[in-house]
């Protein structure tokens, strides 16, 4: 049987590939043996640039094989969001799991959606958002700004974690497993 391939994209700032690693070996352990999460390091974590980190989204999403998930959490998950509304993915996504993802509006043009995003996902893909209401770097209000964007989306508030949830990925792994 292959094994479901996962890619995890980290956050930004110097210490977030140590920080999110947390989140990944929560992932792995939760998830078991028939799924490989691959967690790559990001180019530039402290002075992250849009184009820098979606063309290595894409040599990671071309090396995979078989079914694909894809997570990320705060900035990696925007970056997702942006990359699979603005590049032509040519793998089929199983699922996209999105964690304390900011939502820039006009405020970072760099990581700006279009106005038509949700139009330019891939379609029938199912879409998951998680916010910590009590998210001390990315505003618990920036979930409504997604779930209002896409409404088909599975939208699930966590309670008493924090921006890492507290390293706890267990909710995120149940729904990628319920797939």
């Amino acid at each position: 049987m292959t094994k479901t391939q996962v890619l995890f994209v980290h956050g930004a700032g110097g210490e977030a590939f140590e920080e999110d690693g947390a989140l990944v070996r929560s992932l792995r352990e939760e998830l078991g043996s028939d799924f490989v999460v691959g967690y790559p390091e990001m180019p530039d974590a402290d002075a992250p640039e849009f184009g820098k980190w979606s063309a290595r989204t894409s040599r990671e999403l071309s090396a995979l094989d078989g079914r694909v998930i894809l997570v990320g959490h705060s900035l990696g998950a925007s970056v997702l969001l942006k990359h699979l509304s603005e590049e032509r993915v040519e793998k089929s996504i199983a699922g996209v799991f999105l964690i304390a993802t900011p939502y820039w509006g006009r405020e970072v043009a760099e990581f700006e959606l279009s106005e038509d995003f949700p139009a330019t996902l891939p379609e029938d893909v199912p879409i998951f958002l998680y916010h910590g209401r009590d998210d001390e770097v990315v505003p618990f209000a920036h979930l409504a700004q997604y779930a209002g964007r896409l409404p088909h989306a599975t939208v699930r508030g966590v309670d008493d974690r924090g921006h890492q949830f507290g390293d706890d990925l267990s909710e995120v792994a149940e729904d990628i497993a319920g797939l």
